[in-house]
């Protein structure tokens, strides 16, 4: 790829793992097209997308909004935050009547602050299991089905984005 694009990604502080990944494409598009990574497309976005009111951060916030429901069916049964969050944070970006961005604000910040909660103490009775051999076997396979599950999820993330963001975004310098 051009190398004032690796460049402009380099000083976006781009993680060094999506910059191998730019620097083996010819152009911008054709690494957007084949991205099976939505959270780096996201987050692509996100560093060029204007200002939170603008149009362009609404229409980044239903993407981002489209591939958090993918994970809606890991939350536990009876769990409304988490979908309260995105119906909240997608009627702002539609500019339904009732939806500010300081109660997006508030609803997010909830339903993080109880994720957070949720995964230290997963995290807390994960690290009590692995105390057994049979533990750590089955922490292992778990690991490898929760990694396939992750890439999946990414992809279906990337698909998301492309369905919205079919060109890739301008960065100046690119040609071809």
């Amino acid at each position: 790829m051009n190398k004032k694009i690796i460049e402009k990604l380099i000083g976006m502080s781009a993680c060094d793992e999506g910059v191998e990944y730019a620097r083996s494409y010819r152009t911008m598009q054709e690494a957007w097209d084949r991205c099976e990574r939505g959270d780096w497309m996201l987050w692509l976005l996100g560093r060029l997308a204007g200002p939170p009111e603008s149009k362009s951060r609404k229409k980044l916030v239903l993407a981002a909004c489209a591939c958090a429901r993918l994970s809606l069916d890991h939350i536990p049964a009876g769990e409304q935050r988490p979908l309260a969050a995105i119906d909240m944070a997608e009627a702002w970006a539609r500019g339904q009547d009732g939806a500010s961005l300081d109660d997006i604000r508030r609803t997010v910040a909830y339903a993080a602050a109880t994720a957070a909660a949720s995964a230290a103490a997963s995290a807390t009775a994960a690290a009590s299991a692995a105390a057994s051999a049979y533990a750590a076997a089955s922490a292992a396979a778990s690991a490898y089905a929760a990694a396939s599950a992750r890439k999946k999820t990414l992809l279906q993330c990337a698909e998301i984005v492309r369905s919205m963001y079919p060109k890739a975004p301008g960065l100046k310098g690119e040609q071809g």
